[in-house]
């Protein structure tokens, strides 16, 4: 909104014309979501204590988490929800298709993860709501994404399957492109709710993520600077990096209550709505496996449920003490900080690594 109110005052002072630079409002969204996020946590911490709706912690778990997580309180992605929200209609370009892309899947996703956090709450239990009924949920909104991206498309590139490092390299998927589309959200909202299962474990890694996404936006929305690079230009999605910048923001903020020892969890809100959100910002900028490069963390951690999963079933034995893979490191008597760490350190590198393809073609 403050995007065209400055313009609007650009007709009697050009000073205000400033506002137009989209660097600017990458870090003024950043800012305002990160100020927001701070103000927002000690409300929210404070609700959430005082009617006791603290964090659900699975029986089969570490022991360590009933003792010291058992009184924490979850539901802490309310805070970047909020925060990302309302510094993107401050700071965007309100009438950008992507805009409300990401909105709708932020929210939507956020809801299905309030829903199954209230349900643990409710019952006094790690379970919410079934599975099924929870995957029911995250194929029904990301069809309705991934179908409206699809039948909104304005040229090929943006239904095109893209390789890093490769600079002539494209699949065209078609209609492919809404059952792909389904699968890359599925699988990341819920990788991404299973990493978090230590303080601060899982929002560095999407803010480093989303601070990528912000180049990676910048450039592909811009003509001269992508065609330098031999990046696809895409037209619209320079104003991804906003969103993506209070991602950032609104993520620093929640990891200032979110660090070891954590006062409050994300919960499913906040997992399930930010995996569903930065694989949507991926689909955008036609950056899925790239994403899948920078998020290899979160891949890791969803492959060794997998692992355990069938081993267990098919032969009766486990490949891990635990999974996620990060209680496997637990049980072996790493302490939680330096699993934390060490996982950040892996996706600082590999976000690293990701935005080396933007030169190395």
């Amino acid at each position: 909104m403050l995007y065209y109110l400055f313009d609007y005052l650009a007709q009697f002072n050009s000073g205000f014309d400033v506002f137009h630079y989209l660097t600017l409002r990458i870090i003024l969204s950043a800012l305002t979501a990160l100020v927001l996020s701070l103000m927002l946590g000690p409300i929210i911490i404070n609700y959430l204590n005082n009617k006791k709706l603290y964090q659900s912690i699975r029986e089969d778990g570490p022991k360590s988490h009933i003792t010291n997580k058992s009184q924490t309180p979850s539901m802490g992605g309310l805070i970047i929800i909020i925060s990302i929200i309302l510094s993107t209609l401050l700071w965007s370009d309100i009438f950008n298709k992507n805009i409300w892309i990401l909105a709708f899947i932020l929210i939507s996703f956020g809801m299905v993860g309030f829903y199954d956090d209230y349900q643990k709450f409710i019952h006094s239990s790690s379970d919410g709501i079934s599975g099924k009924k929870k995957l029911a949920l995250q194929i029904i909104i990301a069809a309705l994404v991934a179908y409206f991206i699809f039948i909104n498309s304005v040229n090929s590139i943006e239904l095109e399957l893209m390789l890093p490092f490769l600079k002539n390299f494209s699949l065209y998927l078609g209609v492919l492109f809404i059952p792909w589309s389904i699968l890359v959200i599925i699988g990341s909202s819920n990788a991404v709710n299973l990493t978090d299962g230590l303080d601060g474990l899982a929002i560095l890694p999407c803010i480093l993520i989303a601070a990528a996404f912000v180049l990676f936006a910048y450039v592909e929305g811009n003509f001269n600077i992508s065609n330098y690079l031999l990046i696809p230009y895409i037209p619209g999605v320079s104003e991804i990096a906003i969103f993506s910048s209070t991602i950032v923001g609104a993520g620093l903020g929640f990891l200032w209550y979110n660090s070891y020892p954590a006062e409050i969890f994300m919960g499913d809100v906040g997992s399930l709505s930010l995996g569903a959100v930065l694989a949507t910002i991926a689909i955008l900028l036609r950056l899925e496996i790239v994403y899948a490069i920078m998020g290899g963390v979160f891949v890791v951690e969803a492959l060794s449920v997998m692992v355990q999963v069938t081993s267990y079933k098919m032969f009766g034995k486990r490949v891990f003490k635990m999974s996620p893979i990060h209680h496997h490191f637990e049980l072996k008597g790493w302490p939680e900080p330096k699993i934390i760490v060490r996982f950040w350190i892996i996706t600082f590198v590999l976000v690293l690594i990701a935005l080396a393809s933007l030169k190395i073609r």
